[in-house]
């Protein structure tokens, strides 16, 4: 008795296994819910207009001209001919030394040349004549080049004790004063020249390709928020930096208000390249998809997906160089929530 009741509990179990899993086979699968009506969308019209390449950049500043003023000889400073941080002019005396010494001894030069001129006319005129030797001639004409020779050499080394400006520019603070006694090469003050004023800076050397004088460039300090100060690259180093892999560039920025300083921190912005006619999109339009980016075009009122192909990028803009013509309406925001052939309204967004 027992035995057939458990055969019989068995036999019911197998049923309802197989019904189970029949039923699970035949039943049709849950339906995902489609929204009522066409999904809202924010949408722009593909523009046509010039689209410029361009890279960013930081850099240094640093004066057009630069030198710390030190002398050539020794002395005591006599004179100092400017005002600390003020503008000097090319050839304005800015210290002099102490001349006296050295005055005494250009005239000491000068009578000794003098002499030696009278001893070689003399010499010249007995040759002449035959009451001399010719010896004594030649002896009397390199004696007259000698003296020559310390004339010329008391007069530079009296012009050294005269420090004068090299270029047009700004004076720095000095590091002497009037008696100090200075010795050659001790700095005493630095001249800045900063109108206009140099921009070093350093781009990838996977831009060695499209790099050369005459590029334009935009740039910007935290000393003056708000303001652009437009240069020109006019030199690039031939050497790629084997440590960081990069090209330094020079460029000069305008300056006639000083407001830009040697050593300050900038940014930059590098116009590389222009296409007049360009077709761009925001760059929001752009649906990364595996390897490709596609873009979803509203035509009559549908969303439709297309590949497409980019070129630059600048100010939230991408070129499109393939997939799309002017006047398209592009999908900006909502492209999550479509899929082809659905039906959309469109907000505009921009374009």
């Amino acid at each position: 008795m027992r035995k057939n009741a458990s055969l019989l509990a068995i036999g019911c179990a197998a049923l309802a296994v197989g019904g189970w899993w029949y039923f699970s086979k035949t039943a049709p699968a849950p339906q995902i819910p489609v929204a009522a009506g066409p999904v809202v969308v924010e949408t722009a019209a593909v523009t046509v207009g010039p689209i410029a390449r361009e890279i960013t950049a930081f850099g240094s500043l640093r004066s057009d001209e630069a030198v710390v003023i030190r002398p050539e000889i020794s002395g005591r400073i006599k004179a100092i001919g400017f005002d600390e941080g003020t503008r000097v002019t090319k050839g304005q005396v800015l210290l002099r030394l102490d001349d006296s010494s050295l005055a005494a001894d250009l005239v000491q030069a000068q009578a000794n040349l003098a002499l030696s001129k009278a001893n070689s006319d003399r010499a010249v005129r007995l040759a002449g004549q035959g009451a001399g030797t010719e010896r004594a001639r030649d002896e009397a004409e390199a004696k007259l080049r000698v003296d020559q020779a310390k004339v010329e050499q008391a007069r530079v080394q009296l012009d050294k004790t005269v420090l004068s400006a090299p270029f047009a520019g700004t004076v720095g603070l000095r590091t002497v004063s009037i008696g100090a006694y200075v010795q050659p090469g001790q700095d005493m003050v630095n001249l800045e020249a900063t109108d206009p004023i140099k921009v070093d800076f350093r781009v990838p050397e996977i831009f060695s390709a499209v790099m050369r004088p005459g590029l334009d460039l935009a740039m910007t300090t935290d000393s003056h928020p708000g303001r652009q100060f437009a240069g020109t690259v006019y030199a690039i180093d031939p050497a790629v930096d084997q440590n960081g892999r990069a090209i330094v560039i020079r460029a000069r920025v305008g300056n006639g208000d000083a407001a830009l300083r040697p050593g300050q921190f900038v940014r930059l912005v590098l116009t590389v390249d222009e296409v007049s006619n360009a077709l761009s999109v925001p760059e929001e339009a752009l649906v990364p998809r595996g390897q490709q980016t596609i873009v979803f075009r509203v035509i009559d009122g549908k969303a439709q997906p297309g590949p497409v192909t980019t070129g630059r990028r600048t100010k939230g803009m991408v070129e499109i160089t393939e997939g799309l013509n002017a006047g398209d309406e592009v999908v900006t925001a909502g492209q999550m929530k479509l899929r082809p052939g659905v039906s959309v309204v469109a907000a505009k967004s921009g374009g």
